[in-house]
């Protein structure tokens, strides 16, 4: 049975319902012998962390700058405070969570995506060993996006990002989970499926845009990266995961 890899963030984690509703679900997953990993960002943790630091948040084209001053808030906030609560909620749901970032056993190899956006790292494939260990063990791994570079630089890897990364180094299925059920045409309505030309032509009219942008593009890297399908959901219907342990579809389908 493939190893399915689930990204949560944003709003997600300023619900302890939602989380543990979620929680419970993927314990339906455990019990079906699917190997488990959690990938997560948090976006409304480090803002607040940002703020209660006298410092200001800004994006760029759907991704966090990071400038230097502000990583060890944004590390803090991610791979300590996002992370301790996740990996606590998972306990709670009578998982074996084990809380883990991007840098531990060199899961991944980090550099810098682009100067202009500071300590903002992009990712790609490691050491598969220590997940895979885990996994054989029946634990959850839960992954904070904060990476570790070649000199021992922390860096800001989107969390979207981070789970394709995995996705890759493990052949695992991959689901996106955001708090809107998937991705949403011009008047609000999903759209069951997208590949890469129908992605571009909705880029291109504006109707993707921002943090759907990069979560799309992640989508489509995976997708074609491991020759399957990968689905973007929302975490606000956990139980509509449930589909997929009987082969079943949920949110959006992005094809390779």
């Amino acid at each position: 049975m493939n190893t399915l890899v689930i990204k949560v963030g944003g709003a997600l984690l300023a619900s302890d319902t939602a989380v543990a509703a979620l929680f419970q679900t993927l314990t339906q997953f455990h019990q079906a012998g699917w190997p488990l990993v959690m990938v997560h960002g948090g976006g409304v943790v480090v803002e607040q962390q940002l703020a209660a630091n006298g410092f200001t948040s800004e994006k760029c084209g759907g991704l966090r700058v990071t400038p230097e001053a502000q990583i060890p808030v944004v590390a803090g906030a991610l791979a300590g405070t996002a992370n301790t609560a996740l990996v606590a909620a998972a306990a709670r749901a009578g998982l074996t969570p084990v809380g883990l970032s991007l840098a531990d056993g060199g899961i991944v190899r980090a550099q810098v995506l682009d100067p202009a956006l500071g300590r903002v790292g992009q990712a790609s494939p490691g050491d598969p060993r220590l997940l895979t260990q885990l996994l054989q063990l029946g634990m959850l791994p839960v992954v904070s996006s904060i990476a570790v570079d070649e000199a021992g630089r922390l860096l800001n890897v989107n969390a979207d990002q981070a789970a394709t990364a995995l996705c890759q180094l493990l052949a695992a299925e991959l689901v996106l989970l955001s708090d809107v059920d998937g991705v949403l045409d011009g008047q609000g309505q999903l759209l069951p499926t997208l590949d890469r030309s129908e992605c571009a032509k909705q880029v291109a009219i504006g109707v993707i845009e921002g943090g759907m942008k990069v979560k799309v593009e992640a989508a489509l890297a995976a997708a074609q990266s491991i020759n399957n399908c990968v689905r973007i959901a929302s975490w606000r219907h956990p139980e509509q995961l449930t589909a997929l342990l009987e082969g079943g579809s949920v949110g959006t389908v992005i094809q390779p």
